[in-house]
């Protein structure tokens, strides 16, 4: 800050400011005129009480904008002083006014201007000095220094711990901020997540589901019997997805961020997947090769699930009659690759919003560090394949 410019916003002062500054232009106000009154120099000169009044408010007029001109308010007084050192008394000087705008300098400004100042109140000092007619100049310097540097050193060290408790203050404000960002970027991984586990779960048993009914509309004349399995198929089927909505809600309820105490899906119940997808109507036939998957990260199973399980899915929705599908699972060591292939004839599935479709495929995938690839094969049909390399940011 310069220092010219203004300190502070006079519109913004809170009042207790103002009247404090005011207070002590009072006090200043009061010393001099005091002085002028009834002080003793080597030079007497006893002024009339509109004189002495002028002579105060000359000295102290400036002192309530200290804070908010301090460059300016400082010159003022210093020019006050130097004047009232030559008249109406030859070395007459009270200084608590210089005094009060050199600690505001000190304060508000930069040290090299508060130091200039500092030597700018010797100088004023020492004239008044000689003025008076003095012949101990050796004592008259060290009490000149010694009050600007008193005054000097109170007002850095105050200036000082003022700018350490507001850079104190701006940090808070950048660390909490930082906070609500980092809580906003969770709280949306979050709901991104959330729509992911939504769209693959109750979509594909709502696709079970239909499938299920479809054929137990078709055989509860002919077979009452597979009509009467179907439908208990459809309720499993209901119950099982009520259970997983109720648990991801439960999530969302809870607002504690932890994952939820029931075990998520993983490779284990792929099987399960299959058996329900093929009871829908949808012959699947699924191979599973290499390492044991149990050691597997949840998180690696879990995106492998949902993989497999929105693929078949897309393949009832979309495959088209007399379709079937292949699911084809390798784990090794440091990859895991999942192919999922139909042959149908229907129309493609649409990637979808984001967090749903193929495209929250591609985001479960990428989030372990893995590749995606899908499209129609050749002659007829679609394919979903996906390599995962586990590392240490899937086990986390």
């Amino acid at each position: 800050m310069t220092s010219w410019q203004p300190a502070e916003d006079p519109r913004t002062r809170p009042l207790r400011s103002w009247a404090f500054d005011i207070g002590c232009a009072v006090v200043a106000g009061a010393a001099s005129l005091g002085h002028f009154l009834f002080g003793q120099t080597a030079h007497p000169v006893h002024l009339p009480l509109a004189a002495s009044l002028a002579v105060a408010v000359l000295t102290a007029a400036a002192l309530p904008l200290r804070r908010v001109r301090p460059g300016p308010v400082f010159v003022w007084t210093l020019l006050a002083a130097a004047v009232l050192a030559q008249w109406p008394a030859h070395g007459a000087l009270f200084p608590v006014a210089l005094a009060v705008s050199l600690y505001s300098v000190a304060v508000t400004l930069r040290r090299a201007e508060a130091i200039a100042a500092a030597v700018l109140v010797v100088g004023v000092v020492l004239l008044v000095v000689a003025q008076d007619g003095t012949r101990h100049w050796g004592l008259a310097v060290t009490d000149a220094a010694g009050l600007a540097g008193a005054v000097l050193l109170v007002g850095l060290y105050v200036g000082t711990r003022r700018a350490y408790l507001a850079e104190l203050r701006d940090r808070a404000g950048r660390l909490e901020r930082e906070r609500d960002a980092s809580s906003a970027l969770a709280a949306a991984e979050e709901r991104a997540r959330i729509a992911r586990e939504m769209h693959d779960s109750v979509a594909h048993h709502l696709t079970v589901i239909v499938a299920l009914s479809d054929g137990a509309l078709r055989a509860v004349t002919r077979s009452p019997a597979e009509a009467s399995d179907a439908i208990r198929d459809v309720s499993s089927t209901a119950r099982q997805a009520l259970s997983e909505t109720r648990r991801v809600l439960g999530v969302l309820r809870t607002g504690s961020g932890q994952e939820p105490r029931q075990p998520q899906p993983g490779l284990a119940d792929l099987d399960d997947l299959v058996a329900r997808v093929r009871a829908a109507g949808l012959p699947v036939r699924y191979e599973r090769t290499g390492a044991a998957a149990e050691d597997l990260p949840t998180g690696v199973q879990l995106a492998v699930f949902r993989l497999v399980q929105e693929a078949l899915t897309n393949t009832m929705k979309h495959a088209g009659p007399r379709a079937s599908a292949a699911v084809r699972l390798q784990v090794s060591a440091g990859e895991v690759r999942v192919d999922v292939d139909d042959d149908g004839t229907g129309g493609t599935a649409a990637v979808g919003a984001a967090g749903g479709g193929l495209t929250g495929m591609r985001e479960r995938i990428k989030a372990f560090g893995g590749e995606l690839d899908c499209g129609p094969r050749d002659p007829q049909g679609w394919r979903v394949s996906a390599r995962i390399r586990p590392g240490p940011a899937a086990a986390s």
